[in-house]
């Protein structure tokens, strides 16, 4: 009896020693796992924003030109004055084209006396040739200087109507709405029709042209998508513009043309769109980004942080059995970059690495991040302590039970 009562004891000290180990046991630091960003590419249907560099026209940028030389006398505007149609813009020295226009009136003064002259002696020699008083010879005579003096009266109108033009060419005026460019010449210039440099020119900025180009490719897939270039001019919804300083205008436009040629060098088309300017917040010669909508029609979107470039070609990560495996694709921006509709290199249905794709090498185990759960080790030691302390209770209490039966023996 005494050898199991040994027993009991030594067991119950082995049992002890399990509790205080039990509660001096810390759950183990679980193990950190690099977790990723994962998504399913699927086809969907979208309204697509792609930016295309443009410039920007006024609907009309008219270079001014005298159309005689002369003396600039006087400059009637400003850099950068918005002026109408006729305003005076210019005037040149008048002196000289008057004079030659006193002069071609004279002329025709001149050449009106000539002809009534010529006239009267034709009248007269009529009149003697029906009184046989003069020969045909006299008569025809007459009659060629009538015709004469009638000739010299039209040249002389005609260098009168010269003059007059001349004259008012002198002052150069604007020949449409606009606004006044540069003025490189300044009074007392000797200007001509020949100038290398015109002496400004007026921009027509009621309206503003905006051109940009398209690739073959994006040609091609508007006109599928509405069927031909008519219909899409028809049809295409308007387009906004980003100007130079990242900033949207407000107003928005509508393409207006296509070219029908594909520019051989760069393998582009130009378009044309025009945008009201009634602030008159766009200048000729400026830039900025033609945005334009498009629908696409089962697009596969990725983020731009879901690929990486290597060489000037763009792969992405797919999950492949649980690791990651580079795949290249072929995409087209969307949405200023941060978006890419995949051409070619994905199919619906794959699985790829939306985010941390730089931290990613090829083969490297891929887990989905997931919610956060509790520490598994934590649970399983408290769980241990509490059955540890469970059974040592129920030991005491049979020791306790047969302490007594082991000393009446004795």
């Amino acid at each position: 009896m005494s050898r199991k009562v040994c027993k009991m004891k030594q067991g119950l000290l082995l049992l002890c020693c399990m509790i205080a180990a039990t509660g001096c046991k810390q759950a183990p630091p679980a193990q950190m796992e690099t977790e990723y960003e994962v998504m399913t590419v699927v086809p969907v249907d979208r309204m697509i924003s792609s930016a295309y560099s443009a410039t920007i026209r006024g609907r009309q940028d008219i270079d001014i030109y005298p159309q005689v030389s002369g003396t600039l006398t006087k400059v009637c505007v400003t850099e950068g004055q918005r002026v109408k149609n006729g305003q005076t813009l210019f005037i040149i020295d008048q002196v000289p084209y008057e004079a030659a226009l006193q002069t071609a009136v004279a002329n025709v003064e001149s050449a009106k006396a000539s002809l009534a002259t010529a006239q009267l002696t034709y009248d007269s020699k009529e009149e003697l040739y029906k009184a046989n008083v003069v020969s045909s010879f006299d008569l025809s005579t007459a009659k060629n200087s009538l015709l004469a003096a009638k000739a010299q009266l039209a040249q002389a109108k005609a260098q009168e109507v010269s003059a007059r033009n001349n004259l008012s060419y002198t002052v150069v005026k604007s020949p449409a709405d606009g606004v006044v460019g540069t003025l490189p010449y300044r009074v007392g210039a000797l200007v001509s029709s020949a100038l290398a440099q015109p002496l400004t020119t007026v921009s027509d900025n009621s309206d503003m042209y905006v051109y940009f180009s398209m690739t073959e490719n994006q040609l091609l897939g508007l006109i599928r998508q509405y069927g031909s270039k008519e219909e899409a001019l028809k049809n295409m919804p308007a387009i906004n513009l980003q100007l130079n300083d990242k900033s949207a205008y407000s107003e928005q436009g509508q393409i207006e043309s296509i070219s029908g040629v594909i520019d051989r060098s760069t393998g582009t088309v130009s378009l044309r769109a025009v945008f009201p300017n009634k602030e008159g917040l766009l200048h000729s010669g400026g830039a900025g980004n033609v945005i334009v909508p498009v629908q696409k029609t089962g697009a596969l979107t990725i983020p731009q942080a879901a690929t990486f470039e290597i060489q000037d070609k763009r792969y992405v990560y797919k999950v492949v059995d649980g690791k990651a495996q580079s795949n290249p694709v072929q995409v087209t921006r969307v949405n200023g970059g941060r978006e890419f509709i995949v051409d070619e290199g994905l199919v619906p249905g794959d699985v790829i690495v939306a985010e941390g794709v730089g931290l990613l090498r090829e083969g490297t185990p891929v887990k989905a991040k997931a919610a956060q759960t509790p520490v598994a080790g934590v649970t399983e030691a408290i769980n241990q302590s509490s059955l540890a302390e469970t059974t040592a209770q129920s030991l005491l209490a049979e020791t306790a039970t047969a302490s007594p039966a082991t000393t009446t023996e004795n």
